[in-house]
C-alpha cells in the first residue's frame, strides 16, 4: 500500500512538472508570486521590482495583535517585558501575551513545587517530634474513646438518677 501511495506521488509530481515548469524553477532573487502558485500564468508587463514594490510592501491584512486586558497588562508587568503600564501598545501580538502568560504559570509552578517540599519537610519534622513525645494516633483514638465511655456512663447514671 505504501508503495502505490509513492508511485501516485511521484506521477503527481511528474505530471505537475511537465504542466508547469516555471514554478519549479529555482530563484536567487526576491521571492517570485508565480513561482509559489503553481497554476497562475505569467504576467507580461510587470517587472521583478515593480512585482516586489507592489506585492510585498510588509502590510500584513491578517495581523495577530489584539487590546490586552487589564489582566494581560498586569501579566506583562510581572513577566518583565515592560516596565510600567504606560509602555504597553494599544496592540500587542498573541505570541508575546503568550509567553508573558507561560512566563508567569512557569514562576507560579515553581512557588507551587518550594511551598510543596516546605510542606513535607515540616511534616516530617512534626512527625518526629511526635514520635519523641510518643503521640500516635492509637492513643490519641483510645483517650478518644475513653472520654465518649466516660460521657455515657455519665449520662446513664443520671437518666437512672432521674427515673428513681
Amino acid at each position: 500500500m505504501l508503495g502505490s501511495l509513492l508511485q501516485y506521488r511521484l506521477l503527481a509530481t511528474g505530471i505537475l512538472r511537465r504542466i508547469t515548469p516555471h514554478a519549479w524553477r529555482k530563484s536567487t532573487g526576491p521571492p517570485n508570486v508565480f513561482q509559489t502558485r503553481l497554476f497562475c500564468s505569467e504576467s507580461k508587463g510587470i517587472k521583478d521590482k515593480e512585482l516586489s514594490q507592489t506585492v510585498f510592501t510588509g502590510y500584513k491584512p491578517f495581523r495577530n495583535e489584539r487590546r490586552p486586558t487589564a489582566l494581560d497588562k498586569k501579566m506583562l508587568l510581572w513577566s518583565g517585558r515592560f516596565k510600567k503600564e504606560e509602555d504597553i501598545p494599544p496592540l500587542v501580538s498573541c505570541e508575546v501575551i503568550n509567553a508573558a502568560t507561560n512566563k508567569i504559570r512557569i514562576r507560579i509552578c515553581y512557588v507551587m513545587i518550594a511551598l510543596t517540599l516546605l510542606g513535607c519537610v515540616a511534616m516530617v519534622i512534626s512527625g518526629k517530634n511526635a514520635a519523641k513525645r510518643e503521640d500516635n494516633l492509637l492513643k490519641w483514638n483510645m483517650e478518644k474513646k475513653a472520654k465518649w465511655k466516660a460521657e455515657a456512663m455519665t449520662k446513664d447514671d443520671t437518666a437512672a438518677l432521674k427515673h428513681q
